[in-house]
């Protein structure tokens, strides 16, 4: 039974979405065949430009989007961050839904606004089946976004150690950088992804690599207060006097830093020179000073 004429079925809501639009969410193939054969429009555009297949991928729902790609909708239409439904797919973790997709894609390389493949959107999000799917379908492993930043980079920040593994296995640049120097290295750190950290280690990455300012894995995770980081680095053999592009150590960085409190006692309990100056002739304890961290003066006053 058809939808009577009298109805519109591409009626729009607040946020130019359409029945179709809805259907395709909530992953009902029954109502979406009965809106398209009433004349819904298969390929509407809500005010994000996302389309029922956008929609219908978003909720991994394979029987909807089936529906939806045998009424010919489009495969390649692009949201207003130039996602099309793949991204979405790799985002979301539908990988039924990629798998009706790919087949009918010239690539599945097609970046977004940001430059990000669907691979990049797969690594961020941690999950190693949709990774699986793509790099068997031929989804380029070294692609970088507009950053320069690789799927490993994100996989990396994330701390997603199941997808790292498998990149690096599948012969990802363990030694790429972005556009500002940063290694997968300095990414984990950043963020204090140990067992990412541990694993890169443990694979013999450089522990001293220096992004474009100077500044090693043992710098950033000072900085961000990243203290178990901090150790494993530390542990490693991590450089604790090594200096950046402004004669910045990383024991400079943590007297600074907001969190630094338990980085700065792993470094001068490890040796760090409390007395360095950077090239502006700052000591670590000029940095404590100047950023009002008391406890952290009086720790190395005493040493």
């Amino acid at each position: 039974m058809l939808i009577h004429k009298t109805e519109d079925v591409n009626t729009l809501d607040s946020e130019k979405r359409t029945p179709l639009h809805v259907a395709a969410f909530l992953g009902d193939a029954e109502i979406i065949e009965l809106l398209i054969l009433s004349g819904a429009r298969v390929n509407a555009k809500d005010n994000m430009w996302l389309t029922p297949l956008h929609r219908a991928v978003a909720s991994r729902s394979e029987e909807a989007v089936q529906v939806l790609i045998k009424h010919s909708a489009d495969v390649n239409a692009r949201d207003k961050n130039w996602q099309t439904p793949l991204h979405v797919a790799a985002a979301n973790k539908a990988v039924k839904c990629a798998e009706v997709i790919i087949p009918l894609l010239s690539s599945v390389n097609v970046s977004d606004r940001g430059g990000r493949t669907a691979l990049h959107h797969a690594a961020l999000n941690g999950h190693v089946e949709m990774v699986n799917l793509l790099l068997a379908k031929g989804a380029n492993i070294n692609a970088f976004d507009k950053k320069d930043r690789r799927a490993l980079h994100w996989a990396a920040y994330m701390g997603h150690l199941d997808v790292v593994a498998l990149l690096i296995n599948h012969g990802a640049e363990v030694t790429c950088k972005d556009k500002k120097g940063y290694t997968p290295l300095h990414a984990a750190a950043s963020n204090g992804q140990i067992n990412v950290v541990k694993h890169l280690l443990n694979l013999g990455v450089e522990i001293d690599e220096i992004n474009v300012y100077g500044n090693t894995a043992l710098h950033i995770a000072c900085y961000n207060g990243q203290d178990a980081v901090v150790n494993e680095l530390i542990d490693y053999g991590a450089n604790v006097n090594q200096p950046n592009n402004n004669g910045f150590t990383p024991l400079h960085f943590a007297a600074a830093s907001t969190h630094g409190a338990l980085c700065l006692e792993l470094l001068v309990n490890n040796g760090a020179d409390v007395n360095i100056q950077s090239k502006d002739g700052k000591s670590p304890l000029h940095m404590t000073a100047v950023h009002g961290r008391f406890t952290r003066s009086q720790t190395l006053i005493q040493n």
